[in-house]
């Protein structure tokens, strides 16, 4: 008797394992899309200091003294405008693979593969990311006095995203530094 109460509280261990398992692997592919959509927006903020297309005090929100270029709160994933910048005021609606306007007023989208399996063709499935917003917040680093450094500022991309069939919400924080020299 004592070793079958043993074995249901086995078993029943390895059944919460289970489920926990697939509920880790529901969400991994939106915590892999987090991921890249802040790592993308990182990157076109290095490119544009990078390639001198933006100044260094550009580098800013838009409710920044001085203000920069970045908007303020949480955005919609756009496409970058004609600037190449993301989160900037420019930003334009995303398109297909197929040259179409992404649903959901141009939020960034992907294309799935439809029942053929192959990426490409007319049946494909488009998957809008309107459950993702993108805030970047840009501010300068203090020296020890409580100075801010001329040279040097914090950004934080912060992307926050509705997992399907759950409703959760979960968060995806990045944090780099961001200097004046290239």
């Amino acid at each position: 008797m004592i070793s079958m109460v043993i074995l249901t509280i086995g078993l029943l261990a390895v059944l919460a394992t289970i489920g926990v398992t697939m509920a880790a692997n529901v969400t991994s592919q939106e915590d892999l899309l987090a991921r890249q959509v802040a790592s993308e927006a990182m990157e076109s903020i290095f490119n544009a200091r990078n390639t001198s297309q933006l100044g260094f005090p550009s580098i800013a929100n838009t409710t920044a003294v001085p203000p920069g270029i970045f908007l303020s709160g949480p955005q919609a994933l756009k496409c970058p405008g004609p600037d190449g910048i993301l989160d900037t005021a420019d930003d334009v609606s995303c398109l297909t693979a197929s040259g179409a306007v992404c649903p959901n007023a141009g939020v960034q989208c992907l294309a799935e593969p439809g029942p053929d399996g192959i990426v490409g063709t007319a049946d494909d499935v488009i998957v809008s990311l309107n459950n993702v917003t993108r805030t970047i917040t840009i501010a300068p680093l203090l020296d020890g006095s409580g100075n801010p450094i001329q040279t040097l500022s914090s950004v934080t991309i912060t992307i926050q995203y509705t997992v399907p069939n759950t409703g959760h919400l979960r968060t995806y924080v990045l944090n780099e530094y961001i200097s004046s020299y290239h």
